[in-house]
């Protein structure tokens, strides 16, 4: 019973607030669109189940992984914001970087469980989270925004349909500018003159 005085439902709040604009599951729909027509489909339960292993990997063990790589949050954090600011340009310019993986298998874990939806900048909020918020509110914080990332990769056929071809090239331009924003705005906090 002690355990569970540590749960607050105003700090699940802030922190499932807070992973829910890092993950920008709808800002990212126009890129999963574009990667499901390429693919054929999206795998969500094992998208939804990769993101959601690596959440909890790095809530538990992230630092230290990365330490015992001789690697440190930021320098994981510019290894991200370079592949969202490809997938960026990808989406803004019409060119195509990442070549078809018609393998749904693959195709669900790269790009899309990372670092779409687990990036390095989810990865690193998750950590910086830690010192602020009691570890049983944060895990019910990831398990609340992994739900709402199964429903919106189950539900992509259906935004498709709803935005239409022209809808889609519009959010897909705009959330390209947005996506390109967030990769410098992280490489930018990263990056040591």
């Amino acid at each position: 019973m002690d355990g569970l005085d540590f749960i607050k439902l105003p700090e699940i709040i802030t922190v499932s607030f807070t992973l829910f604009a890092v993950i920008d599951i709808l800002g990212s729909v126009p890129i999963l669109i574009s990667l499901k027509n390429k693919m054929g489909s999206i795998s969500s339960v094992q998208a939804t189940s990769v993101s959601g292993g690596l959440m909890l990997l790095f809530f538990f063990i992230g630092e230290r992984a990365l330490h015992y790589m001789g690697l440190d949050v930021s320098s994981f954090a510019i290894a991200g914001s370079i592949v969202i600011f490809i997938l960026a340009l990808e989406m803004i310019l019409g060119f195509e970087f990442f070549k078809p993986d018609k393998d749904i298998k693959t195709g669900s874990i790269v790009p899309i469980a990372f670092p779409i939806i687990a990036g390095s900048g989810t990865l690193t909020t998750i950590i910086s989270l830690k010192a602020a918020y009691h570890h049983y509110n944060i895990f019910i914080g990831i398990l609340i925004n992994l739900v709402i990332v199964f429903i919106c990769l189950r539900s992509i056929d259906y935004i498709e349909k709803l935005l239409g071809p022209s809808g889609i090239a519009v959010v897909r331009k705009f959330f390209g500018v947005v996506l390109l924003a967030i990769a410098v705005k992280i490489f930018k906090a990263n990056i040591s003159l």
